[in-house]
């Protein structure tokens, strides 16, 4: 018997270390040739490790979240015959056996957003998208990768007893997920008509969460997740961005009742094409203006003192995905109509969402938008996307009464649609000027359809 040393490849250029974000074997475990030993996450993507021998795997580097040198052991992995006690053949070999998948999970965060509501093609009144957040829960080495375990939640709003779960009315998807979650129906709080729907798990569970009234001997269990991976990129990039950048924002109220009834118009005769939401017409308007303020389509590097103004605009998208917040990127969006640019939101939101998006999919943009959907709240203040200079967040639309002047000049009282938008510059290249005239010649467009339509 031998003892095969499996050193850290170099998997990219300039990489002097990765993090371990997923074991796939534990000391005793048999793996085969070509087998997943971990993933590995640099700045640039999650690799694959596999492993070139088969064996049985005697020794591992470290935990879920330690940082591994390049060229260091990784897994020492007991074989037949003789093994490379000093690891030689494999220090520094990019090697077959160490695949990148894809490069898929380059990280360029916002501070929020999401594009979901855009990909399921949900009929709300702004087609924006909704945020589904997912705990991250950090575990030792194991066989598989480390998932998010359901929360472990009882029974924060106690309901009367029906005595049976076969007497309390739910749909099978919802008794099989309260299943799942470990919840009693007979705990759960129901709609007025009686029937338990996913939304009274979520509004028990929400309860559970911020501490409300859990029974003697149901309280949840207290927990520490360790920030690893995806989560940890994401609060290096959100705590670099706001250390270095001297954030300003802008709000401004926009009328999208226009807006709303050509989108509804458009989506009537749509074919086979795919349903328009609000993303499209605000990207589309975001395009157009751009020429005309160059400085918000910018890079700033700090350190050579250089902005850089782009030509085309490779706009970003803050999506987000099980892992946390990402931001896939449509490139040159100004030359793409509103249908193309539906087609892309999908498609992306889809790649980010299942790990498939390529590196060149997740980097290089040069403006974000970034929509909390429906639940956008009033405002926000979004957090730059370093090293760009704008970010872009519509919050949700409300219907409230407007004085509108009419043809014959008389004011009337009428019920509109309205919609906020939300900037963050970076004030040592944009002013506070050029932002809110990019904001008031949004609302030009915004307010009047046509003219996003207008070649």
């Amino acid at each position: 018997m031998g003892r095969y040393i499996f050193r850290l490849p170099d998997i990219g250029e300039g990489i002097a270390e990765a993090e371990i974000v997923a074991w796939h074997v534990k000391v005793g475990d048999t793996v085969e040739e070509d087998g997943r030993l971990a993933d590995m996450m640099t700045d640039k993507a999650t690799v694959e490790m596999e492993s070139p021998v088969s064996g049985t795997v005697i020794e591992v580097a470290g935990a879920e979240g330690d940082m591994i040198a390049i060229g260091s052991p990784l897994v020492v992995i007991e074989i037949e015959g003789a093994g490379n006690e000093d690891g030689a053949k494999n220090i520094g070999a990019p090697a077959p056996k160490a695949q990148v998948a894809e490069e898929r999970i380059e990280v360029e965060t916002s501070d929020a957003g999401d594009i979901d509501r855009a990909v399921a093609g949900a009929s709300t009144s702004s087609g924006q998208a909704d945020v589904a957040q997912e705990p991250v829960k950090a575990s030792e080495p194991k066989p598989a990768p480390a998932q998010a375990e359901p929360v472990e939640a009882r029974a924060p709003t106690p309901a009367p007893k029906t005595g049976s779960h076969a007497k309390v009315l739910a749909s099978p998807a919802v008794r099989k997920r309260a299943k799942d979650l470990g919840i009693d129906l007979g705990e759960v709080r129901p709609a007025d008509d009686g029937r338990v729907r996913h939304g009274d798990l979520d509004a028990f569970l929400s309860y559970n969460a911020s501490g409300g009234f859990q029974p003697a001997g149901m309280k949840g269990k207290d927990e520490q997740v360790r920030v690893i991976g995806l989560r940890r990129r994401i609060a290096e990039n959100m705590a670099a961005s706001k250390r270095n950048i001297p954030h300003f924002a802008y709000v401004e109220e926009y009328d999208v009742t226009a807006l709303e009834e050509t989108r509804a118009q458009l989506n009537a005769g749509r074919g086979d094409r795919p349903k328009l939401t609000m993303l499209p017409f605000l990207i589309t308007a975001i395009c157009k203006l751009l020429p005309r303020y160059p400085m918000l389509n910018a890079h700033y590097d700090d350190e050579a003192g250089v902005v850089t103004r782009y030509g085309s605009v490779h706009l970003g998208m803050a999506a987000q995905t099980p892992g946390g917040l990402m931001v896939p990127v449509i490139r040159g969006a100004q030359d793409r109509n509103l249908w193309q640019l539906a087609t892309e939101i999908t498609r992306l939101a889809n790649a980010a969402r299942d790990g498939s998006a390529k590196s060149s999919e997740l980097s290089g943009s040069t403006i974000t938008v970034t929509s909390l959907g429906p639940m956008g709240g009033v405002a926000t203040t979004p957090v730059i996307n370093r090293p760009e200079v704008a970010i872009i967040g519509p919050n949700r639309i409300v219907e409230r009464p407007m004085f509108v002047k009419g043809a014959d000049g008389i004011e009337r009282i009428e019920k509109r649609k309205l919609m906020n938008i939300s900037m963050s510059c970076d004030h040592r290249v944009v002013d506070g000027w050029d932002a809110a005239s990019f904001a008031q010649d949004l609302r030009k467009l915004i307010e009047a359809p046509a003219l996003i339509l207008a070649g």
